[in-house]
């Protein structure tokens, strides 16, 4: 049999598809970009059909389809959400049901996310985006490779939505129609970010941790308008290197201008690697067929012991606040969550266990119109991303701190320093009182 009989013999609509779940208790689904909307939507019919059964539905970076078709009050108790990373869309769902929350977080570093889903679960099903399938019967999953990439190759049924507006990849991205159970076809254009324009605070930011960055090294970069910004900065570096969780368009001019060609890095030289990809059609076309850009898996691009190979290695991330002894949270809000864990531990500790790495938090020195420091005496959301033993620098638009080899005082001293000036003597009251200063 042909490749080309093969795919014609598994391919069913939408509605078939969400009835392979029947005798499935854990459902994957992959992650934002890749998240399958023509399956969700199946899905949701499925459910409101009373057709399936009480899945557990695992998954990171809701996508606004996930939104609109599964997180509503009329789905409540048909399923489990559990969600190991918050987006925008799952915020929202959470806000509209915030008398009876039932979106449940699953707390997890990325480059173990992989390993929970086919270890600590059962992973019954993957349902997934993909890219057509070549010649040769193989499908890139384009954007994410993730924990797709891991979960793919272990779970019982994998259905994928074959969308030709994905782009192929290269790296460890493929999936041949030998390995998938059923697919569906859905032309539908894929889900874009908006680039984040930089604030004059994101400047004054960016300005101070693009001075760090030295010809030679390898990048990290997580996403908003302070990420970007640096990179904007970059475009007279040399020979700069990728090994990045996300793939984002602020990297795409980087490549274009010749600053970013990985040409001195050590893990896949001359090679940009990621494991996601956020951004817009331009991005995903530049990435389409692009051999230079090589998706992995989380489990390896996010792991400390591989990012640390990279001398050099630079990783900048966002908070939400830091308390003066450098405990940093970047998943919830006073208490309430915003994110999740993601992989920016696992890149903190990469990088500085790389010779010559440096990594990077960088916040605003407030929220909320200047009434809230968000360098802190005690962490209000009481969950810690890094701990203090593992932040390294913190930048402010009033400066920026290196916390290693720092006692507590002058950590405190430190970072209070950065500190919007309205909030300094507040910090400093607070810190005689915790004990923390002599």
């Amino acid at each position: 049999m042909s490749w080309n009989d093969l795919y014609l013999e598994k391919r069913l609509t939408p509605s078939q598809a969400a009835e392979r779940l029947s005798d499935c208790s854990n459902l994957i689904l992959g992650m934002g970009v890749a998240m399958p909307p023509a399956l969700i939507t199946a899905i949701a019919a499925a459910y409101k059909a009373e057709t399936l059964p009480a899945l557990n539905i695992y998954y990171m970076h809701g996508s606004a389809t996930l939104q609109e078709q599964l997180l509503t009050p009329a789905m409540r108790g048909k399923f489990t959400p559990r969600c190991l990373f918050l987006s925008s869309h799952d915020r929202l769902a959470l806000h509209a049901n915030t008398e009876h929350p039932w979106i449940e977080f699953v707390p997890s570093a990325f480059h173990q996310v992989g390993r929970l889903l086919t270890e600590n679960i059962t992973p019954d099903c993957l349902m997934v985006t993909v890219s057509p399938m070549d010649k040769h019967g193989y499908f890139s999953l384009g954007t994410n490779a993730d924990y797709s990439a891991t979960v793919i190759h272990k779970a019982r049924k994998v259905i994928v939505e074959v969308n030709r507006h994905m782009p192929r990849t290269f790296g460890e991205c493929s999936v041949h129609i030998s390995e998938i159970e059923a697919l569906i076809e859905a032309d539908v254009p894929l889900s874009e970010v908006p680039n984040v324009e930089a604030s004059d605070i994101d400047w004054a930011i960016a300005r101070q941790v693009a001075e760090r960055i030295e010809n030679g090294d390898t990048l990290q970069m997580g996403v908003g308008g302070v990420p970007n910004a640096v990179l904007s900065m970059l475009e007279h570096h040399q020979n700069l290197g990728l090994h990045s969780e996300l793939f984002s368009p602020a990297m795409v001019n980087l490549i274009q201008k010749g600053a970013l060609n990985g040409r001195v890095k050590r893990v896949m030289q001359h090679k940009h690697v990621f494991t996601l990809a956020l951004g817009d059609r331009a991005m995903f076309d530049f990435m389409d067929d692009n051999p230079s850009i090589v998706g992995f898996p989380a489990s390896w691009v996010n792991n400390p012991s591989v990012i640390r190979q990279n001398p050099n290695m630079v990783s900048v991330n966002s908070a939400i606040e830091v308390d003066i002894t450098g405990q940093i949270n970047a998943e919830q809000i006073l208490g309430n969550p915003f994110s999740g864990t993601g992989g920016q531990l696992d890149f903190v500790r990469g990088a500085y266990g790389s010779k010559g790495g440096r990594s990077f938090i960088a916040l605003h020195s407030t929220a909320k119109g200047d009434s809230l420091s968000r360098i802190v005496p005690q962490l209000t959301g009481g969950t810690v991303t890094d701990t203090r033993m593992d932040a390294h620098y913190v930048v402010t638009e009033y400066g920026n701190v290196c916390l290693k080899g720092l006692s507590i005082p002058q950590r405190v001293n430190a970072l209070i320093g950065i500190a919007h000036p309205k909030f300094r003597d507040e910090l400093t009251q607070h810190a005689f009182r915790l004990g923390l200063c002599h």
